[in-house]
């Protein structure tokens, strides 16, 4: 598990690296219009760091640890309310878990799942408030849709208005979809014991932060479909005066 995720963080890093390093654009999407992917990164490091800490506080604890456990504790006890996303994951586990891994697993769940939101909260503000992506310059669609065609089938708008839907439903959905599935697959897989501790940072960590960076990417397709109709509007406002 140890070489896999290194594997994995070395092929990520050198993605990264030759995507910001390239003057023509790839397949990361707005990559520049920040804060978005900063943002993203962020919130994962801060997920994957603080659930880590907390397992760090089982055989070594300190001062750190006990207040990101506690932290957490409290976070995951609060959101842990019938049909949340949280008593979601703790559904998932075996009847025969032990009260402590429950704990656990409920402190992880409710450290991915504030700092998701909290990361998507700061997002809506950049776009509400700070006039993102505009706030640093002009908007590439080029550069940061890279996998966008604007000249195929359909009007751009209407695409754009039918991903950001899209994304937000799927987004909204997926931290209940995600255990449900596991569930499903028992037969197939066994049973998802979230014993082993990478698995479970990375795990939890993936059940939070894909459906916060798919609200994101919803909110920004709708922001970028929103920019283009104001667009075409003053446009239209400019080309119907008088002469």
């Amino acid at each position: 598990m140890t070489q896999i995720v290194a594997l994995v963080s070395i092929f990520a890093a050198a993605l990264t690296i030759f995507e910001y390093a390239s003057v023509y654009p790839g397949i990361v999407e707005f990559r520049n219009a920040p804060p978005f992917n900063r943002l993203r990164f962020l919130a994962l490091f801060l997920i994957v760091f603080m659930i880590s800490v907390v397992i760090r506080g089982e055989t070594a604890p300190s001062a750190l640890t006990e207040m990101i456990t506690n932290f957490g504790t409290g976070i995951g006890a609060a959101i842990d309310f019938p049909y949340s996303p949280v008593r979601q994951i703790v559904l998932l586990l075996p009847e025969d878990t032990t009260l402590a891994h429950v704990d656990r697993v409920r402190t992880a769940a409710g450290i991915s799942y504030f700092f998701s939101m909290l990361t998507l909260a700061i997002f809506y503000f950049f776009v509400r408030v700070k006039n993102w992506p505009l706030h640093r310059g002009p908007f590439n669609v080029w550069v940061n849709l890279p996998t966008f065609d604007p000249t195929s089938g359909g009007d751009v708008v209407q695409r754009l208005e039918r991903d950001a839907r899209f994304n937000i439903v799927v987004g909204f959905t997926m931290p209940f979809f995600i255990p449900a599935a596991l569930k499903a697959s028992e037969n197939l897989f066994g049973q998802v014991t979230l014993e082993n501790p990478q698995s479970m940072v990375w795990i939890v960590a993936a059940w939070a932060f894909l459906p916060s960076s798919l609200l994101m990417r919803g909110l920004a397709m709708g922001r970028i479909a929103a920019l283009i109709e104001r667009k075409r509007a003053i446009a239209g406002r400019d080309e119907m005066q008088p002469a």
